[in-house]
């Protein structure tokens, strides 16, 4: 009885039937949270001896079938033109958004591949919140670098940040400035990586390596003559380490 509700309620968001009232709105929200928000099972350990994540199989929730169709009413909910921002902003809040964060560590792909697309909408209908939401992913990161060293989610924020930023308008605001929209940040772009250059990890060093070479092809003239010298400096190092291995040309 409760999965042919939330069928219905599915079919009702999209046939676009009238205006989700206020009350409706608080109802609807109160079920999807309900619902959707949970503490997610402790992680496997990534430090066991067995542990690979590449050849591991992704650990599915069993629970997933009712999950699907209520993250598919969310995300019915959120994109209906029936659905007035400026009321149901009371109710998709800076809470709600928070708690969609942590559900972004779950292991199960399907659950984050929902997430990752109700999020992007929620940021493209509810402009108050778009702040927000930036720092809070931002958070996300700092805690897994600093903290965690582990979460599921971060390969799907990284992909809504970046459609974020694909989309910022021309003339950049302060909190918008990237690289990619204004070459003259690759300056201080690249002072910061040659900064925090990693020291004992090989494989963040190539990661570093990837990142400086993108960030090369946006670089204008002037912008790299001031990091030009430290910078060669760094590549100077990287070619004289023990781990040096001379990269194949590009076909």
């Amino acid at each position: 009885m409760k999965r042919q509700t939330l069928l219905e309620l599915v079919d009702y968001a999209n046939s676009g039937g009238g205006k989700f009232t206020e009350a409706v709105s608080e109802d609807i929200v109160f079920v999807l949270s309900q619902n959707l928000f949970r503490s997610l099972p402790p992680a496997r350990s990534h430090e066991a001896e067995s542990f690979d994540a590449e050849e591991e199989e992704p650990s599915l929730d069993p629970a997933w079938p009712h999950l699907q169709i209520v993250y598919e009413f969310l995300l019915r909910y959120v994109v209906s033109n029936d659905t007035d921002a400026k009321v149901a902003k009371k109710y998709i809040d800076q809470q709600f958004v928070l708690k969609l964060l942590e559900l972004f560590d779950s292991e199960d792909p399907r659950e984050r591949d929902y997430l990752k697309t109700i999020l992007h909408r929620i940021y493209g209908k509810f402009m108050v919140h778009r702040p927000f939401i930036r720092k809070a992913i931002n958070n996300v990161f700092y805690r897994f670098i600093f903290e965690t060293e582990r979460h599921n989610g971060v390969a799907e924020l990284l992909e809504i940040l970046g459609s974020i930023i694909n989309g910022f308008a021309l003339p950049l605001k302060e909190e918008h400035k990237f690289v990619e929209k204004d070459s003259k940040l690759a300056e201080p772009v690249l002072k910061s990586l040659l900064k925090y250059w990693p020291v004992t990890n090989s494989q963040k060093e190539v990661l570093f390596l990837g990142e400086l070479e993108e960030i090369l092809e946006l670089t204008q003239s002037p912008e790299f003559q001031k990091v030009m010298i430290p910078l060669f400096k760094q590549l100077a190092k990287c070619l004289n380490s023990q781990h040096f291995q001379p990269f194949t040309a590009h076909s």
